[in-house]
C-alpha cells in the first residue's frame, strides 16, 4: 500500500468535516467498512503495532455523551428541598372545612396578582391541609412552585393531583412545564401529549410543538455527534497507518544507505589488501630505489597482472 491511498482518504474525510451535511449513515458505513479493509489488509509488522497502539487509545478514551444538552432555556437541577406538606387522605371532610379551604384559595390568588409567591405557597398549602382531597388546590401549589424554578416540588404536587382525579388535563400540562424546566423534553412531551389528547387548547398544542421540535433537534444532534466520532475515528486510524508507512519508508531507506556503504567499503578494502600482497610491495619499493626500474614492469604488465589476481 502506498502514501497515496492514505492521503486520498485523509482528503475526504477533511471534505466530510468541513461540510458534515455530506456524510449519511449508509455512506459513512460505506467509509468505515473500507478503513477496514486498509486496516486487515496491513498486516506487517508496522500495521500490528498501529492496531495496537489504537485499541489502547480506545480502551483509554472516555465516552462522550449529549444527554445534557442545554437549548434556549434555562435547565434546572432537580431542588433538595424538604417535600412540601401534603393533606391528610383520610380526614373526614366537612362543608365548613371546605368553606374555608376556599377562600384560602382565593386570598392565594390574590397574593399570586401581587407577585407575592411565598404567600400564595403558603395559602395553597393551607387550603390543602383543609380540603387534601381537592386535585385543583394541589395543580394551583403546583403552578407556583413552577413560577419558584422549584420542579421537583411541583411534580410531587401534579402526582398527588392525578391520583385524585385521573381525567384531569392540569396535572399534565403543569407536569409537562416542571420537566422542561429539568430538561427532560421526552417526559414533557408525554404529559403534554395525553394532556392534548383530552383538553387540546392552545397552549399546551405550541407547548407539544415546541417540545417535539426540541426533542428532533437533540436527535439530529446526537446523530451528528455519532458521525463526527466515526469520522475522528476513522482519521486517527490513517494516521496510524500513515506513520507506520512512513517508519517502514525510513527502515528501507536507511537499509539501502548501509548497502551502498557496504559497497564502498569493499572496493576500497580490495584495494587495501591489493597493496598489501608482498609481490606488490616489492614491485613498489623496486621502483622507490631506482625509478627507472617502472619500465621492467611496464614492459611485462607485472603490475595490471598482481591487480587483476588480487
Amino acid at each position: 500500500m502506498d502514501l497515496r491511498r492514505v492521503r486520498n482518504l485523509q482528503a475526504l474525510i477533511n471534505a466530510y468535516q468541513q461540510d458534515p451535511g455530506l456524510v449519511g449513515a449508509k455512506q459513512l458505513t460505506l467509509l468505515r467498512a473500507h478503513m477496514e479493509n486498509i486496516l486487515n489488509a496491513y498486516t506487517d509488522v508496522f500495521g500490528r503495532k498501529a492496531v495496537k497502539e489504537e485499541d489502547k487509545s480506545e480502551a483509554t478514551t472516555s465516552n462522550e455523551s449529549d444527554s445534557d444538552i442545554d437549548e434556549d432555556g434555562e435547565i434546572l437541577e432537580p431542588d433538595q428541598d424538604v417535600p412540601q406538606e401534603m393533606g391528610d387522605e383520610n380526614v373526614r371532610l366537612t362543608s365548613e372545612m371546605m368553606d374555608q379551604a376556599d377562600e384560602k384559595r382565593e386570598e392565594a390568588f390574590d397574593a399570586l396578582e401581587k407577585g407575592h409567591l411565598q404567600r400564595a405557597l403558603a395559602l395553597f398549602t393551607e387550603a390543602i391541609k383543609l380540603n387534601p382531597q381537592s386535585s385543583v388546590t394541589y395543580v394551583n401549589r403546583a403552578s407556583v412552585f413552577v413560577k419558584l424554578k422549584k420542579p421537583t416540588a411541583a411534580i410531587r404536587d401534579c402526582n398527588k393531583a392525578s391520583q385524585i382525579n385521573s381525567k384531569s388535563t392540569l396535572p399534565y400540562k403543569w407536569r409537562g412545564k416542571a420537566y422542561i424546566l429539568l430538561g427532560q423534553w421526552k417526559k414533557a412531551a408525554e404529559d403534554f401529549t395525553m394532556a392534548s389528547k383530552w383538553d387540546c387548547d392552545e397552549e399546551t398544542s405550541a407547548l407539544l410543538q415546541m417540545v417535539q421540535l426540541r426533542l428532533r433537534r437533540i436527535a439530529e444532534d446526537h446523530q451528528k455527534y455519532e458521525q463526527e466520532q466515526e469520522l475522528k475515528e476513522i482519521q486517527e486510524r490513517l494516521e496510524k497507518v500513515r506513520l507506520a508507512l512512513e517508519e517502514q519508508a525510513a527502515v528501507q531507506r536507511e537499509e539501502t544507505s548501509w548497502n551502498e556503504m557496504a559497497r564502498a567499503v569493499r572496493k576500497h578494502l580490495k584495494f587495501f589488501f591489493t597493496l598489501l600482497d608482498p609481490r606488490m610491495m616489492m614491485a613498489f619499493l623496486d621502483v622507490v630505489w631506482n625509478p627507472e626500474n617502472i619500465y621492467k614492469y611496464r614492459k611485462r604488465n607485472v603490475l595490471m597482472k598482481l591487480s587483476r589476481k588480487c
